[in-house]
């Protein structure tokens, strides 16, 4: 079996399935999701789209594959977009924004959840490209008040072996009964601290929220300014994602104005989860995500994101970021890796992960220019379910048929939709249609 073995996930904060890009293929233009100019921002090199819906018997597929996933999560409401160079998209909210709610519209905003790990690694990359950090120095040079730390470099934060614990896990219920709360990123990322693994640092992957925050850390250390202003100035703006942004601290809905996707949690019940009734934590603090989980976007933003990941328009040196992948856990397909903030599948590059409310994903073909990105609005089950969600909508569209004038690529992906359907299926929490 091509994802090798049992796909059922270890457990809600499993990096079971990640990768990292071994290199960056670029293409002709950006697919056409927002228009860029040229004096503020980068061009995205990826193949240019074509006008048009995918074909209606393949949206029946797509949007079946969503319906499908929101049922084992407990989701009300998901925002998708599958874009295919050579055949259309489809961009789409699905359900509704929450129990009883409005219908989803494609243009809600989200949050993101550990996609924002990539942008802030996207950030310290471009930052220690100007000399202001030294990838190789030991965190303590750049961040003080953490005992422990002298022996992990700034750039095995970004790779995922610092070896540091997750915070997450251990305040999930202090963040589900007061979501308003404001925290410190220190006093997040010292839970993590404290739960150091007895690994040597650099030796193997191991999944740390809390690394994360401490490269936001160093971040607003070596720069001066806020890891918001960073992450703004470095990645959205030159990207041009205009609904993208890492929010301060105040409890808020993930866009003042305009549609929302609602997030939800079904908490536990005797004997199982609450699928029917959801808590809504829609207004919440980033604060609990921050430089690990707290940027907020739209669909259109996400999946222009991971083409500029993929195609690596912001210009860092990859020799530097992906130079040593690592398998995320013993035994992972060969076509699984992880370096640098980044996760590869096969010849797709993205992130994916989790917040309170929500599981977010997506990924981009730097070669083929097929993207996908997703958001569900409900976080109770493993946030794999998301990259699995991702993964069946590309294996999908990867087979659309070619436009008048255009040729479909002739490479495939190592996995089969029914093959992800299968993981989301062992990985559900809610009954099934």
């Amino acid at each position: 079996m091509l994802l090798g073995g049992d796909m059922r996930l270890r457990s809600d904060r499993s990096r079971a399935l990640r990768g990292a890009l071994a290199m960056v293929v670029a293409g002709a233009v950006a697919i056409g999701l927002t228009a860029c100019s040229p004096d503020e921002t980068v061009p995205i090199d990826v193949p240019a789209q074509v006008e048009g819906s995918l074909p209606d018997e393949m949206v029946t597929q797509l949007q079946d594959a969503v319906t499908f996933a929101m049922a084992a999560t407990g989701s009300s409401g998901a925002v998708v977009g599958v874009w295919a160079p050579w055949s259309g998209s489809w961009v789409s909210g699905v359900g509704t924004t929450a129990p009883g709610g409005t219908e989803t519209s494609a243009d809600s905003a989200f949050r993101a959840g550990q996609v924002t790990r990539a942008m802030t690694c996207d950030a310290v990359y471009l930052v220690a490209e100007r000399g202001l950090i030294d990838l190789d120095a030991p965190i303590t040079d750049y961040v003080s008040g953490f005992a422990g730390l002298a022996d992990i470099t700034v750039e095995q934060l970004c790779d995922g072996t610092s070896g540091l614990g997750d915070y997450a896990p251990r305040l999930q219920s202090s963040f589900l009964t007061t979501p308003d709360r404001i925290w410190n990123p220190r006093e997040l990322a010292g839970y993590g601290v404290g739960t150091t693994a007895d690994v040597t640092p650099g030796a193997a992957f191991r999944d740390s929220d809390s690394g994360y925050l401490l490269a936001g850390l160093v971040l607003e250390r070596v720069t001066g300014r806020s890891a918001a202003e960073v992450l703004q100035d470095e990645v959205f703006d030159p990207l041009d994602l205009t609904g993208t942004r890492l929010p301060g601290a105040l409890a808020s809905a993930p866009a003042a104005e305009g549609p929302v996707l609602d997030g939800l949690w079904s908490p536990d019940v005797e004997g199982g989860v609450n699928c029917a009734e959801p808590l809504n934590i829609t207004e919440a603090s980033a604060s609990f995500g921050w430089t690990d989980a707290g940027v907020v976007t739209t669909i259109d933003d996400l999946g222009r994101y991971a083409q500029g990941l993929a195609a690596n328009a912001l210009g860092i040196d990859t020799d530097e970021r992906y130079d040593a992948p690592l398998p995320p856990y013993d035994g992972a397909p060969s076509w699984q890796t992880t370096a640098g903030g980044v996760v590869q599948a096969g010849s797709m590059i993205g992130q994916y992960g989790s917040t309170p409310g929500y599981i977010t994903a997506t990924f981009a073909d730097p070669q083929t220019g097929l993207t996908v990105a997703v958001s569900l609005n409900n976080s109770r089950a493993a946030d794999g379910i998301g990259a699995f969600l991702a993964w069946q909508l590309a294996a999908i569209a990867s087979k659309a048929p070619a436009a008048s004038g255009q040729t479909a690529p002739e490479a495939g992906l190592p996995w089969t939709p029914e093959q992800q359907r299968d993981a989301i299926a062992q990985n559900a929490i809610c009954p099934l249609p």
